[in-house]
């Protein structure tokens, strides 16, 4: 009797803790969707406006340029790098292509091409040097490139910001214009278009495409990789290409959203947009790095901060809860995979 009543209480034990162990994980998996229903629902009920339609775009207007440097961010984290450069990189693309318009008088397709390749040839080759070719650890190559790319964008202006009507730096009048064409960009339904493209594109290159699981491939163990015949430095060059890419384009959409080049214009999306990268790992139990888990990111940090916003939070606390979100995002992130 006595055996069978230990039996009884250690079979009751061992559900109990399936059942915790269940919860765990059904949390840590789609914690970050719950979340942004729960934000929703406090958000509409003290503030009803919250759920207008009119608002619901204007969310994904204002997440739009940091979930395309995000992506970015995210293809980094695929080859198990990290590029923090990214912020430097948009400032740099917004200096680029507004001087093309003001300064040089180019039309949109050309002015955008070269903001996009000088970006890319100058930046990411640089990244993908001292990574692949030097060795540097990624985390410090990158944020070195951070302040050698900040201070290349600020000589180029003069230190100060390009606008419509603004003298060039040795005082000769500008009589360029950003085009019509080129403004839309910033505009919804186009910026939210061009976000939504990034994202199912990225999605679909790193889960469908054999140099996407290549990438991943590298990112959960390089040997492995190299003794499957894997080129490992070709494609993390890759990935620093493209998340340059990706932070160049987010520069643009930047450029048409503010009309104008602004000392530092792209250094407030880098900590949204690491957070969005970070907190995608996390959902839906995917575990790696992702497209959409990024967009979802994204979309929790817009949230917060839109409905922070109507709630009249001080700008100046936002970033007490963006850090918050993104320190709850890591734990969720490694407290799973332990």
């Amino acid at each position: 009797m006595g055996d069978n009543t230990e039996g009884l209480k250690q079979s009751e034990n061992s559900q109990q803790i399936n059942r915790k162990s269940m919860i765990i994980d059904f949390i840590t998996k789609w914690g970050t969707l719950i979340t942004i229903g729960l934000l929703i629902l406090v958000f509409s009920i003290l503030m009803p406006p919250f759920i207008s339609a009119s608002n619901i775009v204007t969310i994904l207007r204002s997440i739009s340029i940091v979930t395309v440097i995000a992506i970015g961010i995210t293809v980094s984290l695929t080859v198990n790098g990290f590029d923090l450069s990214v912020g430097s990189v948009s400032t740099f693309s917004v200096a680029l292509v507004v001087s093309m318009f003001v300064w040089y008088d180019m039309s949109t397709i050309p002015a955008i091409l070269i903001a996009l390749l000088v970006s890319v040839v100058v930046v990411a080759s640089l990244n993908a040097f001292l990574i692949v070719k030097v060795k540097i650890p990624d985390m410090l190559a990158t944020l070195s490139m951070l302040f050698i790319i900040e201070g290349v964008a600020m000589t180029y202006t003069g230190g100060g910001s390009i606008s419509q009507g603004m003298p060039r730096l040795d005082g000769t009048p500008t009589i360029g214009r950003l085009t019509p064409a080129f403004r839309m960009i910033g505009q919804a339904p186009y910026i939210i278009i061009i976000m939504l493209v990034v994202v199912i594109s990225v999605h679909i290159f790193l889960n469908y495409t054999k140099h996407g699981r290549y990438m991943y491939v590298v990112g959960g163990n390089q040997e492995a990789a190299r003794l499957s015949g894997i080129p490992v430095n070709r494609y993390r060059a890759l990935a620093y290409y493209l998340a340059t890419f990706l932070a160049a384009l987010g520069g643009i959409m930047l450029a048409a959203r503010i009309g104008s080049a602004q000392i530092n214009a792209g250094a407030g999306y880098l900590m949204p947009a690491v957070a969005a990268s970070f907190i995608g790992i996390s959902v839906g139990g995917a575990g790696k790095p992702n497209a959409l888990g990024t967009f979802v990111g994204a979309v929790l940090v817009g949230v917060l901060e839109n409905g922070l916003v109507m709630l009249s939070v001080p700008y100046y606390s936002l970033n007490i809860v963006k850090g918050a979100v993104l320190a709850l995002a890591l734990a969720s992130t490694y407290l799973r995979k332990k």
